[in-house]
């Protein structure tokens, strides 16, 4: 018997299926895109590069991933679709080949006081599990073990409405592991009574001196007048025992005031309410101060700060509870978890043990479960997120990862390249929006944005290899192996900064002295406590309100401290910047009060009038410029105001001129355009000058007045965020990670503004990784020599030359590295 042989040598044609090999993206105009058009190839990674506002965001966040998640709530139901957000289509002409988007992003994590890593990654649930099988003794079922579920108890009589009808008595229990004392939350607050009364005066007189209490105030000091439970002509200091009472903590009681229904409430619970319940972050400036100023907050004493009931305590396993497990670093934890051999609990100790690892493997190993989710930085959140996708055994889908290198040290750095690397290698689509070049180099494919930012960027500069950016001529390719030389003289200080026995978190009794009047910076591993330091022992400590030319900090009080230099700590640290779309760059600096007032003055009206959000908004658009129409479980359409044609004014504003211009036009400029106008001429406002001086110097000079917030890139949001700031009259800046979101080309402008506050006679002191920054610095303080328990101390002081010449640490070994020593 032959073998048949084949004569034909035609290669078989390859099945449709095999023919979309490639994203395609044409004529994209998501904000400041102008028409493009790319072709990105699956199963690699492809890195989009472009400085801050070029429109990378724009193009893969905005129109690819956006595109895709909108597809995939398609394919729902209507009814679920309502309970989803709902997403618009982005301005494309084309978009094929998509597969599923999953975004990791570096939005903040809620700051919910009851979120935790454990709770946000699921290592809580399984761990509550765990210990409601093996714990001993046994208390309950999983939720005895949760801060979030109260325990309950209930009884009365029900009636079964079958056959007859029939009147049982029933009693309900429900077994819940929060601390009923803290509620859930690990820390009591303590309100300083003196800072919401003054007790010389009476209620008439306005002896509440909380803010927003006026004597008028509807809804806050006329329950309290008008009650009938208080006289407002009494001063608080001679009430009753039962007047007090009454005053400060009376549960809420309906009385009627003038014909109307209130309640009355004791001003403790309602400031509570008020205030407390909320997110810090999230209060105005005013009463943020309020808050900071009024209330002391201390671990709760019946829980020791665990969250935790007696009950849910009392049950361990091996000698460990669910509070000592959560308070473990990971990395310690994950190996107590390895050593339990329970064959009944067998595939939940896998997952956990899975989802542990995970945390170590992506270098979050020094955190711990009970760690406040609001308390990440955004690479820390990002990172989190991350964990529950590193063992997916899902292929062909797309990870859209925002500049994942974010608050990496270079030693982390590749660790999260090799990582990116495995998700590819495991068949999928890897998109990322990045600056740092020692992740643009393990792309596969390179897609540039620019040339510029806002109006001038939006186009494709560059699309290839790593070696054609690198001979393609832009912006990005020039700068792309661009290293900065360590600097050869150094500043002198002018005086020192003692901290003496930091212990703040993981800090292990330090001791360093931080040199004034220089460009100090803070580097070391992500976990070393780098924020511990600074944070724990500057901008938290007593230096807040006064800064120092010679003194020092003891377990973060000061001791010798002299405040004999202007203002006090300036600190800008990494929290998002809030705004809804009304808010803009005029807005958010302050910016549109002087104009305001310089217009009001020139044309002899109120200044209220050129505000949007004021007596000058249009009345059919209310100001915002466009009409919203809600389509339920369809994305809403917002078309421009027919009637103001999008300016958001008032026909009768517009009519008010100041130089020539109206308001809408003025909000229309651009920040370069808006200097020049207010800098000299009929229309010179100094205020709003040094303000917009500011935004130029931040290289900001390209954005318009009255852009939305919502449509800033990262790097422009920390860069307005900057120039907001150093407004702030202070002796010493603290700066956390300002190079976030900036471009390499950006990095130098930054160094030349930290350079002008150093020359101006501020103290700059700098917590970052980009190795630029540290070979500029005058001083380096590096921490290690690990993180987490492994880290903790001070492993260098000294010169960047110094630190490069010895290598002694990670810090040391990078910085030779990047320089070329």
């Amino acid at each position: 018997m032959s073998m048949a042989t084949r004569t034909d040598t035609q290669a078989p044609a390859l099945p449709a299926a095999d023919s979309h090999e490639l994203i395609r993206v044409h004529g994209a105009r998501e904000n400041n895109l102008k028409d493009v058009s790319i072709e990105i190839p699956k199963r690699r990674l492809t890195v989009f590069t472009g400085i801050s506002g070029s429109g990378k965001s724009s193009l893969v966040f905005g129109t690819i991933a956006a595109e895709s998640q909108r597809l995939i709530n398609e394919t729902y139901s209507a009814f679920v679709q309502g309970f989803m957000p709902t997403l618009a289509r982005p301005e494309v002409d084309v978009l094929e080949g998509l597969t599923t988007a999953i975004i990791v992003d570096q939005q903040r994590m809620g700051a919910d006081p009851r979120s935790t890593v454990g709770t946000a990654t699921d290592a809580n649930a399984m761990l509550r599990i765990l210990f409601s099988r093996l714990g001993k003794p046994h208390i309950g079922s999983p939720n005895a073990f949760s801060f979030n579920v109260p325990s309950v108890r209930a009884s009365g009589a029900i009636t079964v409405e079958r056959g007859g009808g029939k009147t049982v008595r029933q009693t309900f229990t429900r077994t819940g592991g929060m601390c009923p004392r803290c509620e859930g939350r690990g820390t009591v607050s303590d309100i300083d009574l003196t800072q919401l009364f003054d007790d010389s005066k009476s209620l008439a007189e306005g002896a509440i001196t909380v803010p927003g209490y006026k004597v008028d105030g509807w809804w806050t000091v006329r329950t309290f007048t008008d009650s009938g439970f208080l006289d407002p002509d009494k001063p608080i200091r001679d009430y009753t025992e039962a007047e007090l009472h009454d005053f400060l903590h009376r549960e809420p009681t309906k009385v009627k005031v003038n014909g109307v229904n209130l309640t009355y409430e004791g001003l403790i619970p309602r400031v509570r309410k008020s205030f407390l319940s909320k997110d810090r972050e999230s209060l105005q400036p005013q009463i943020r101060a309020f808050v900071d100023r009024a209330v002391t907050f201390t671990a709760c004493p019946e829980c020791d700060g665990t969250r935790l009931s007696e009950g849910a305590r009392s049950s361990r396993i091996g000698g460990i509870n669910i509070a000592d497990a959560c308070a473990m670093q990971i990395s310690d934890l994950a190996a107590w978890v390895r050593s339990i051999e329970e064959p009944s609990v067998a595939p939940l100790l896998a997952t956990l043990r899975q989802t542990l690892d995970s945390f170590v493997e992506i270098g979050l190993g020094y955190l711990s479960l009970d760690r406040q989710s609001g308390t990440l930085s955004g690479g820390e959140a990002q990172r989190v997120k991350m964990i529950r996708h590193l063992g997916s055994s899902l292929t062909d889908v797309t990870y859209v990862f925002d500049e994942p290198t974010t608050g990496l040290h270079p030693h982390d750095i590749q660790r999260m390249n090799g990582l990116l690397l495995r998700l590819r290698d495991k068949g999928n689509t890897v998109l990322v929006v990045e600056h740092k070049p020692e992740t643009i180099v393990i792309a596969d494919h390179v897609i540039d944005l620019g040339p510029g930012a806002g109006t001038a960027g939006g186009t494709v500069c560059f699309e290839g290899t790593i070696e054609g950016l690198r001979a393609g001529g832009t912006l990005t390719g020039r700068h792309l192996d661009d290293r900065a030389a360590v600097k050869e003289t150094v500043r002198t200080p002018t005086g020192t900064l003692e901290i003496r026995g930091a212990t703040t978190h993981n800090l292990r009794d330090v001791d360093v002295d931080i040199p004034l009047g220089v460009l100090v910076v803070v580097t070391g591993v992500a976990g070393s406590g780098k924020s511990s330091l600074i944070h724990g022992s500057l901008v938290n400590g007593s230096l807040v309100n006064g800064s120092l030319v010679n003194g020092s900090l003891v377990n973060g009080s000061l001791v010798n401290g002299s405040g004999a230099a202007d203002g006090g700590v300036v600190s800008i640290g990494q929290g998002a910047i809030r705004g809804s779309r009304r808010s803009n760059p005029a807005t958010y600096t302050g910016l549109l009060d002087p104009i305001r007032k310089a217009f009001a003055k020139a044309n002899g009206v109120k200044p209220a009038l050129f505000s949007a959000n004021s007596e000058g908004a249009c009345p059919n658009c209310n100001g915002a410029g466009v009409v919203y129409v809600d389509l339920a479980m369809m994305a809403g359409i917002a078309t421009p105001c027919e009637e103001c044609e999008g300016k958001r004014f008032q026909a009768a504003v517009l009519d008010h001129h100041l130089g020539g211009r109206d308001i809408s036009e003025v909000l229309a400029m651009s920040v370069t355009e808006a200097e020049q106008f207010f800098g000299a001429g009929e229309a010179r406002t100094p205020a709003a000058h040094a303000i917009l001086r500011r935004l130029a110097d931040v290289g900001l000079g390209y954005l318009s007045l009255g852009q939305p917030l919502t449509t800033l890139s990262g790097g422009e949001r920390q860069r307005l965020k900057l120039a907001t700031h150093m407004a702030e009259k202070g002796g010493v800046y603290v700066l956390d990670e300002p190079t976030t979101g900036l471009h390499l080309a950006d990095v130098e402008q930054l160094l030349g503004l930290l350079d002008r506050l150093v020359d101006s006679g501020k103290s700059v002191i700098v917590i970052e990784h980009h190795q630029a920054v540290m070979a500029h610095a005058d001083w380096i303080v590096d921490l290690g020599p690990g993180a987490g328990h492994d880290g903790g101390r001070i492993v260098f002081e000294g010169t960047p030359a110094d630190l490069v010449a010895a290598r002694s640490t990670l810090t040391g070994e990078h910085l030779a590295a990047y320089v070329g020593a």
